[in-house]
């Protein structure tokens, strides 16, 4: 089923107020993911993927810190309380586990005690499968920039923290789907995960073509005086709520700058750090933004002005009530990478086949 998502209008038009920022305009498509059942052949956050049966799944070969988070779980752990927690969403009086539920939780523990019965190898000790994270197809999102002949991108993690930056590590794969016969049907899964926000909630797509500007932080020194110029809001008539006055520049970053959530392209989200270029190990030319990897959609303050259209009012009701249940509407993929940060994945724009590099902010 297809089905949209609509970023609402900009209070503002930035370009009316700020001609100066209009050659620093970069095309984003936000990918605005959906909890779903998506197939090897759709784009999706999360779900299946076009493998080829006779290609070896991506295993992480680096060694796995024995450092327990405290929130490791099996895959079909993590499964069963999301779909507890979304009954429990649905039917308030509803709350402990059902008969099938509690079969499940028993059969997913006997499951677990037979792998170590077994002496199965420790996290440190062996390849560890990776996880989906995205796959997008090109005539979805037609922004990619894929190599050759394909059309296919395909993302994925380890469901450890690496060191030092205690972070997932990533995997980029670009291929020609046409060229995918046999469909390897049950990839390897890991038999834990660090922590339930690195393993992605399947997630259908409405890829939304969106224009963004830079963070305040991306801008040069003349650019941000500017910006934090009361008087040229005032002067280009910005309909502006008055309380920004002393400080419209987080009105620019929260409204008006580069949009929140999973998107392709556009400009970077800068927060954690300053603005911190990445360049090409082979050929040393500054890398570009490929696909943010999102902990929520929009924030639950001022920004949830970036929520679509069409969930503007459960963003609103969220904002006053509270999630419910675990279930957070800006959080439809359950990622939660850093400090419900954001992962960014670069690519060398001189040829996508040099190795990426990712950065969490």
């Amino acid at each position: 089923m297809v089905f949209l998502r609509t970023t609402p209008p900009r209070p503002v038009d930035v370009t009316a107020v700020f001609p100066e920022l209009a050659p620093l305009a970069r095309p984003a498509v936000r990918l605005h993911p959906r909890p779903g059942a998506p197939s090897v052949g759709e784009s999706s956050v999360g779900g299946p993927l076009l493998w080829p049966a006779g290609e070896p799944w991506p295993h992480c070969q680096a060694s796995h810190l024995h450092r327990d988070s405290g929130f490791r779980k099996s895959p079909d752990d993590v499964r069963l309380k999301r779909h507890m927690q979304a009954r429990w969403h649905r039917d308030h009086n509803g709350r402990g586990a059902t008969p099938e539920e509690a079969a499940i939780k028993e059969r997913n523990t006997v499951r677990l005690a037979e792998r170590f019965a077994a002496g199965p190898p420790l996290p440190a000790d062996c390849p560890v499968p990776m996880l989906p994270v995205a796959q997008l197809y090109l005539r979805d999102v037609p922004l990619l920039r894929p190599p050759g002949q394909a059309d296919l991108l395909q993302v994925l993690w380890c469901p450890y923290d690496h060191v030092p930056d205690w972070k997932p590590a990533t995997a980029l794969f670009w291929r020609s789907a046409a060229e995918v016969v046999d469909i390897l049907a049950t990839p390897p899964e890991p038999y834990e995960v660090n922590y339930p926000g690195y393993m992605p909630e399947p997630c259908v797509l409405a890829p939304e073509a969106i224009t963004e500007y830079p963070a305040s932080l991306d801008l040069s020194p003349q650019m941000l005086l500017m910006v934090e110029d009361w008087s040229r809001w005032q002067a280009a008539g910005a309909d502006v709520d008055s309380s920004y006055a002393e400080y419209p520049r987080d009105f620019y970053d929260v409204h008006l700058a580069d949009a929140p959530g999973w998107k392709v392209g556009g400009w970077p989200p800068w927060g954690r750090t300053d603005p911190n270029p990445r360049c090409c190990t082979v050929c040393d030319v500054q890398m570009v933004p490929l696909l943010t990897i999102a902990s929520f959609e929009w924030d639950g303050g001022e920004g949830h002005s970036w929520a679509p259209c069409e969930e503007q009012a459960v963003a609103i009701a969220v904002k006053t009530a509270g999630r419910c249940c675990g279930q957070d509407p800006s959080q439809p993929t359950r990622v939660e990478v850093g400090s419900t940060d954001n992962m960014q994945i670069y690519v060398c724009p001189a040829s996508p086949e040099h190795p990426h590099t990712d950065l969490i902010q």
